[in-house]
C-alpha cells in the first residue's frame, strides 16, 4: 500500500514537471545594445526572473492558459504581450525603449550659451558673469569672453557673428528693452545701462533663437531677474568710481527694493591718464525700485522702474578746420519701466505677461549746433504655453511694439525737426517634439506687420537635438530672421522692407567630469539690408533694399574647472569671414567691426588661504579694417590688434565685507580703433585725420561691499562673482 501511494505521487510529480512552460528571451535596447537587470514575470504570478549580463532571461511556470508577460527596467517603457502557457517552450526578443524624462531630455543648445542656477547644461552661471577680469561690472563686457562675439574697444556693445551692433536686442523678464546702452559720444566705448546684480540668470542666443522672439538679425540676449530675497538686507556699495546704497524689506510672500547711486570719474580720471580732453568727467544719479510679489501658489508678479540721469562734456578736434578744438557735451535722462506676471491657469495651461516703457532723451551740443533725439518706446507681449503629454509642449502668443523717434537739429542758419512712430504688430506659435528623450525637434513661425512700413513678413524656424550619449549632443538649427531698418533711416523714409538674415546653424557640446567643449559652425545669409545710395541723406530715394552680404565662422569654447584644484578656466575662440554691401558701402567689402580672429582665455583661482578670488582674462582680436579716403581701396587699412590683460581680485575681509579691485590691459598694450577723417579734402587734396584711440589705455577701480542683515551672514560675492 505504501508502494502504491508512493508511485502516485512520483507519477503526479512527473506529470507536473513534464507540463512546465519555459520562457527565455534576449532584452535589448531599440539600437541592439543588450540590457541586464531587467525583470521579466508574468502578470498576477509568481513567476519570473531577471536578465543576466547578455540580457537573456530563462524560468519556467505551471500555470496553463493565457498570461501578459510583462518586462520592466527603469528608465524605460515596460513591456507587455500575452503568451499561452501550454508546455511548450516560450522564446521571445524584447526591444525596450527609452522612457520619456524631462529632466535628463536632450536640450536644443545651437546658438545658445545659458547661464543659471537650474540649467542642466549651463557653460556659465551668474556668477562667472560678475568675476569674468575685465568686464568691470558690465553684463555685455562679460559676454565679450564668449565665442561668436567680436571686442569693438572704440563702442562696448555687442558685434555678434558678423552682425552690426543694432541687430543684437536685449530682454529682461521678456520684454523688450528698447535702450539698453548708455549714451556716449561718438568712438567711445559704453556700457549696459542696467546693474548686473539685479539678474540671477542669463540666456545668450547667437543665432537660430526661437520663434518667440524677433526684430534681431543676429542675437538675442534674456535676463531674468531675481525671485524673492531670503531676508531684509541693507546693501553699501563704495566704489572708486561712485556709491550705492540698496534696501530690501520682505513681507508675506513679496519683497521690494530700493536702490540710489551715483557715479562720477574724476577721481578715476584726475589719477589715470587720459587720451581725451575732458571738460567735465562723466557722471550720473539714478534711482530703481523692484518689487516682487507672489500670486496664488504658482505665480509670480515682478515689476522694476529706474531713472537715471548723466552727462559730460569733452573738447574734441574740428578735423575741416585744421583740429580747432570744439565742445562736446552730452545730456541724458532715461526712464524704464518693466513688468512681468508668470503663473498657470489651471493644471496645464501656462501663461506669461510682460510689459515694458522707455523713455529716452540725449540732448547733445557741438560746435554751434544742437541736436535733441527722444525714443519712446512700448511693449506688450502674452505668451501661452500647453503641454499635451510630456513629449509635447505647444506655445504661442503676440506682442506689441511701438517706437516713437524725434529728432531736432538746430545749426545756427536753418532747423530740422524729423520723426516717426512705427508700431510692430507680431505673433508667433510653436510646437516642442520629443521622439525621445534623445531627440527633440522644435519648429514654428513667426509673424510681423509695421504699420510705418506697411509690411507683413513671415519667419519660419526649425531646430533640432540629438543625445549622442549621456554627456554629448548635436544640435543644428534653421529660420529666418527679420529687423526694421535703423530709426537714422526711417526718419527720412517709410518705403524700405524689413532687412533679412538667414542662419544655418550646426553645434556639438559635450560636457563631463566638470569639462565642456562646444564647437559650432554657422553661416548667415543677409539680404534686403539696407543701401543709402545718395549724398542726400534726407532725401527718401536715398535708399533702397539692394544690400546684401553673408557672415561664416567657427565658434570653440572649452571650460575646465576639475584639473587644477580651486582654479577654473575657460578659453573662447571664434574664426569669421564676413563681407557686406550695404549702407554707404561703393561694393563688397569686410565691415569694419568685424575681426577675422577672437580669442579670450579666462582663468579664476580661488585662494583659501587669502579668502580671496583671482580672475585673469587674456583677450586678443586680430586687426580690423577701416577706411581711408585718401586711398583708392575702400575698407582698406588695418588697426592695430586688440590686446588686453585683465586682472580682478575679491578679498572676503569678513563675512559682510567684501573688498574688490580691478585692472585691465595692466601691460598697457597700445590700442588703436582705426582713424576718423574730415569731411572734406585739404589744399593738398588730402582729408586730415586723427587715431581713434581708448578714453584711456588702462581702466581701475576700487570697491568695497558692505551687507548688513540680522543673521550678519549674508554678503555680496554673489555681486561680484
Amino acid at each position: 500500500m505504501k508502494h502504491s501511494i508512493f508511485y502516485i505521487l512520483l507519477f503526479l510529480f512527473g506529470l507536473n514537471t513534464y507540463s512546465q512552460t519555459v520562457i527565455t528571451g534576449r532584452v535589448t535596447e531599440e539600437n541592439g545594445e543588450v540590457l541586464s537587470g531587467a525583470n521579466a514575470y508574468l502578470l498576477g504570478t509568481y513567476d519570473g526572473t531577471s536578465s543576466n549580463e547578455n540580457g537573456v532571461f530563462k524560468f519556467k511556470s505551471t500555470k496553463k492558459g493565457m498570461y501578459v508577460l510583462l518586462v520592466q527596467l527603469l528608465g524605460f517603457e515596460p513591456y507587455s504581450r500575452n503568451v499561452e502557457l501550454n508546455g511548450d517552450t516560450i522564446k521571445i526578443n524584447v526591444q525596450l525603449k527609452e522612457a520619456f524624462n524631462e529632466l535628463n531630455a536632450v536640450t536644443i543648445t545651437a546658438g545658445t550659451f545659458e547661464a543659471g542656477d537650474k540649467k542642466k547644461a549651463v557653460t556659465l552661471t551668474p556668477l562667472d558673469m560678475m568675476t569674468t577680469a575685465g568686464a568691470a561690472g558690465d553684463v555685455y563686457g562679460a559676454l565679450q569672453s564668449l565665442p561668436g562675439t567680436t571686442t569693438n574697444g572704440e563702442s562696448g556693445r555687442l558685434f555678434v557673428k558678423g552682425g552690426d551692433s543694432e541687430e543684437s536686442q536685449t530682454y529682461i523678464d521678456g520684454s523688450l528693452v528698447s535702450v539698453p546702452y548708455n549714451s556716449s559720444a561718438p568712438n567711445l566705448a559704453t556700457r549696459g545701462r542696467f546693474n548686473p546684480f539685479m539678474f540671477k540668470g542669463t540666456v545668450f542666443s547667437t543665432g537660430g533663437y526661437s520663434a518667440e522672439y524677433g526684430q534681431a538679425l543676429s542675437s538675442i540676449l534674456l535676463l531674468n531677474t531675481n525671485d524673492m530675497p531670503a531676508e531684509d538686507q541693507l546693501d553699501l556699495s563704495i566704489l572708486s568710481v561712485g556709491a550705492e546704497i540698496a534696501d530690501t524689506k520682505l513681507w508675506k510672500g513679496g519683497a521690494i527694493t530700493g536702490t540710489l547711486s551715483y557715479n562720477n570719474l574724476q577721481p578715476y580720471m584726475s589719477l589715470a591718464p587720459q587720451n581725451y580732453d575732458w571738460v567735465q568727467a562723466p557722471k550720473s544719479g539714478s534711482g530703481a525700485i523692484s518689487l516682487r510679489q507672489k500670486t496664488a501658489k504658482t505665480g509670480m508678479f515682478k515689476f522694476y522702474s529706474s531713472f537715471e540721469s548723466g552727462g559730460f562734456t569733452l573738447n574734441q578736434q574740428n578735423l575741416d578746420l585744421g583740429g580747432k578744438p570744439f565742445e562736446y557735451r552730452l545730456g541724458n535722462d532715461n526712464y524704464f519701466m518693466n513688468a512681468s506676471w508668470n503663473g498657470k491657469l489651471g493644471d496645464k495651461w501656462a501663461m506669461n505677461s510682460a510689459a515694458s516703457f522707455t523713455n529716452n532723451k540725449d540732448i547733445i551740443d557741438f560746435d554751434q549746433t544742437r541736436v535733441a533725439k527722444k525714443i519712446q518706446g512700448v511693449f506688450l507681449k502674452n505668451v501661452f504655453s500647453y503641454p499635451f503629454c510630456d513629449q509635447f509642449l505647444l506655445k504661442f502668443g503676440g506682442e506689441l511694439s511701438e517706437k516713437s523717434f524725434t529728432q531736432n537739429v538746430q545749426m545756427p542758419a536753418e532747423t530740422h525737426d524729423n520723426s516717426f512712430t512705427n508700431r510692430t504688430f507680431s505673433g508667433f506659435t510653436e510646437a516642442q517634439v520629443y521622439a525621445s528623450s534623445k531627440f527633440v525637434t522644435r519648429i514654428g513661425g513667426r509673424v510681423e506687420y509695421s504699420d510705418y512700413l506697411q509690411r507683413l513678413v513671415a519667419s519660419p524656424r526649425v531646430s533640432s537635438a540629438y543625445k549622442m550619449n549621456e554627456n554629448s549632443q548635436l544640435s543644428v538649427a534653421y529660420g529666418w530672421f527679420f529687423q526694421n531698418p535703423l530709426d537714422d533711416y526711417l526718419l527720412y523714409t517709410n518705403q524700405l522692407k524689413p532687412e533679412r538674415a538667414d542662419h544655418y546653424t550646426l553645434s556639438y557640446q559635450s560636457s563631463i567630469n566638470k569639462r565642456t567643449i562646444k564647437v559650432e559652425l554657422y553661416y548667415k545669409d543677409y539680404k534686403d539690408l539696407v543701401k543709402q545710395n545718395g549724398e542726400s541723406f534726407y532725401l527718401p530715394t536715398s535708399y533702397s533694399n539692394l544690400g546684401s552680404g553673408y557672415a561664416t565662422g567657427l565658434d570653440f569654447f572649452w571650460r575646465d574647472n576639475k584639473t587644477i584644484k580651486n582654479g577654473d578656466y575657460w578659453v573662447s575662440y571664434s574664426y569669421l569671414d564676413t563681407k557686406r554691401n550695404y549702407r554707404n558701402f561703393p561694393g563688397t567689402a569686410v565691415p569694419t567691426f568685424a575681426s577675422k580672429h577672437n580669442l579670450s582665455v579666462v582663468y579664476k583661482h580661488w585662494l583659501a588661504g587669502l579668502r580671496s578670488l583671482v580672475s585673469v582674462n587674456l583677450k586678443y582680436s586680430s586687426p580690423r579694417v577701416y577706411n581711408n579716403p585718401n586711398s583708392t581701396v575702400f575698407n582698406g587699412e588695418k588697426m592695430l590688434p586688440y590686446r588686453s590683460l585683465d586682472l580682478s581680485w575679491s578679498f572676503l575681509y569678513r563675512q559682510n565685507i567684501i573688498i574688490y579691485g580691478a585692472v585691465t590691459n595692466i601691460p598697457g598694450f597700445k590700442n588703436e580703433f582705426g582713424r576718423r577723417y574730415a569731411g572734406s579734402a585739404d589744399a593738398n587734396g588730402q582729408f586730415p585725420s586723427d587715431a581713434i584711440e581708448p578714453a584711456s589705455n588702462r581702466f581701475f577701480v576700487v570697491a568695497c561691499f558692505i551687507t548688513l542683515t540680522k543673521k550678519g551672514t549674508a554678503n555680496q560675492l554673489d555681486k561680484i562673482e
